[in-house]
């Protein structure tokens, strides 16, 4: 067994660069790309977590998250990341890193979805709940990282290696732009939908109870992009990329 592994490693070596690669480049780069709008896409937000569940409206200025809140609710992720590299990297040693490349994607579009869907009947419940989900978010992303980049890795030929994994980790740049891009687009749709006085003018009034569901949905969008990145994974499965390639 080990022997074959081998040689289908030193056949990806000299292969020819074909369309499989370029598959790979775009499964690998998607993980990539969704770790980094997952991670950045939380600081958009927590000013306006702030706004709507820490206002007290007798105050001059809105409401901001607590010092202790906000780095909760910014670092748990990166706390998940960490501890999920040890575990999937060690796991996906195990047991194969494309299927525990298929389960990180299943946590995190989970996860995603869940971080947007916190609940809680105070502030501090929905924060706590927001920072669960968050940490089995990072969790996940963990794990993303090293298969991610080592499927890349086994995957590219000699020649090509440093520039395709150059540009999966390249996506990440896209992710952190495009959390920016969606979250202007979410809030700039809903001021327009719900418009609503300035807090200087109307403190009461200035934060109707739709603007909850914008932050929500910031977050819940990586699970979309998570979505697409599984469907490819698993429509490639049996193919080519997965079987080796062809001198």
């Amino acid at each position: 067994m080990a022997r074959e592994q081998l040689q289908v490693l030193d056949a990806l070596d000299v292969a020819k660069t074909q369309l499989y690669h370029f598959t790979a480049i775009v499964i690998a780069g998607m993980g990539f790309f969704t770790d980094a709008y997952d991670l950045f896409s939380i600081s958009l937000v927590t000013r306006l977590l702030g706004r709507i569940y820490y206002t007290n409206v007798t105050a001059p200025k809105p409401g901001t998250l607590p010092p202790r809140v906000s780095s909760s609710v910014t670092g748990v992720a990166l706390v998940g990341t960490l501890m999920g590299q040890l575990f999937f990297g060690w796991l996906g040693d195990k047991m194969g890193r494309k299927k525990v490349y298929g389960v990180t994607l299943i946590l995190m579009i989970v996860c995603s979805l869940a971080s947007g869907l916190s609940f809680g009947s105070t502030p501090k419940g929905v924060m706590a709940t927001l920072c669960f989900f968050r940490f089995w978010l990072g969790f996940g992303i963990g794990g993303d990282y090293p298969l991610s980049a080592t499927i890349m890795s086994e995957y590219a030929n000699k020649r090509t290696r440093g520039a395709f994994i150059a540009a999966v980790f390249a996506m990440q740049g896209f992710g952190i732009l495009t959390s920016g891009v969606v979250a202007l687009i979410v809030s700039v749709a809903f001021d327009h939908a719900y418009g609503a006085p300035a807090y200087e003018d109307n403190p009461a009034a200035s934060t109707v109870p739709q603007a909850d569901y914008i932050w929500r949905i910031i977050l819940m969008f990586g699970a979309v992009c998570r979505g697409v990145d599984l469907l490819l994974a698993y429509e490639d499965a049996g193919n080519r990329t997965l079987h080796g390639p062809r001198r």
